[in-house]
C-alpha cells in the first residue's frame, strides 16, 4: 500500500458504520508475536469511545518504540475496556502458532471488562457468539484494531524485556524474540530456553542436531 493510499484512508469507516447501526461497543482486536523464535503470542481486545481521536494511531510496527509507549498511555486512558490474551509457547507448539493466535484473541475479548457488541479483527477470522468482521491491513484501515495492536505490542515487548535482563546474550531487548543473526548465534553458543518455541525450525533443527532440549542450562552448569 503506497504512502498516498494511506493517507487516505478513513480509519474511522468501520467504527462509523457501525455505529450508524446503533452498536456502541465496538472492539478492536490485534495480535504480535506469529514470527518470532520465543515467547508468547500476545492479542488485545480493545473498546474506544465514540469520540476518540489520538493523533499518529496506525499499526504498531510502523511506529517508533517512544511513539508507541506514548500511545499505549494515551489508549490505557481513554479506552472503554482493555482484555489481554497471552498464549504460551508450550500452547503454540501444541497446537501451531495459527491456531495458537486464534485462542489468544478470544482470552483478550473474554478478559475484556465490557462485552462487545461487534468485533472488527485484522484478517484472522474467530468463531464466537459476538458478530465480527475481518479486515485485511485492519491495523491500518481501523482506529480500533490499531489501537489494540499497540496495546498488544508494547505488552508484548515488555515481557521480552524482562526476559532479556535474565538472558541478555540473547538481544531479546532489540530482537525481542525474532530469529536475528544474534539471536541465532547465541541459540548455537548457549543453547535454548524453556521460553523458545519448539516447533519454529531454527529451534528445532538445534534440537535435533544437539539431541538435546536444554542446552543452555547445561553449559551454564558446566
Amino acid at each position: 500500500m503506497k504512502k498516498k493510499d494511506l493517507e487516505e484512508i478513513d480509519n474511522y469507516k468501520y467504527e462509523k458504520d457501525l455505529r450508524k447501526k446503533g452498536l456502541t461497543l465496538i472492539a478492536g482486536v490485534d495480535e504480535v508475536g506469529r514470527g518470532p523464535l520465543v515467547g508468547p503470542v500476545v492479542a488485545s481486545c480493545v473498546i474506544l469511545p465514540e469520540k476518540f481521536e489520538l493523533e499518529g494511531l496506525t499499526d504498531s510496527k510502523k511506529l517508533s518504540e517512544k511513539k508507541r509507549d506514548l500511545l499505549y498511555k494515551k489508549i490505557k486512558k481513554q479506552a472503554l475496556g482493555i482484555g489481554i490474551g497471552i498464549i504460551d509457547e508450550k500452547k503454540i507448539d501444541e497446537v501451531n502458532i495459527y491456531e495458537a493466535t486464534k485462542l489468544a484473541m478470544i482470552e483478550a475479548i473474554n478478559n475484556c471488562p465490557l462485552k462487545p457488541e461487534h468485533i472488527l479483527i485484522d484478517a484472522m477470522p474467530l468463531n464466537i457468539n459476538i458478530p465480527t468482521t475481518s479486515i485485511i491491513k485492519g491495523d491500518l484501515q481501523s482506529i480500533t484494531i490499531s489501537a489494540a495492536s499497540v496495546i498488544a505490542k508494547v505488552t508484548r515487548d515488555r515481557m521480552l524485556y524482562i526476559l532479556d535482563e535474565k538472558y541478555p546474550m540473547y538481544d531479546f531487548k532489540n530482537n525481542k524474540g525474532y530469529p536475528t543473526k544474534k539471536h541465532l548465534e547465541a541459540i548455537e553458543e548457549y543453547g535454548i530456553l524453556k521460553e523458545h518455541r519448539r516447533s519454529y525450525k531454527p529451534v528445532a533443527d538445534y534440537i535435533s542436531k544437539n539431541n538435546a532440549s536444554n542446552i543452555l542450562e547445561n553449559k551454564l552448569t558446566e
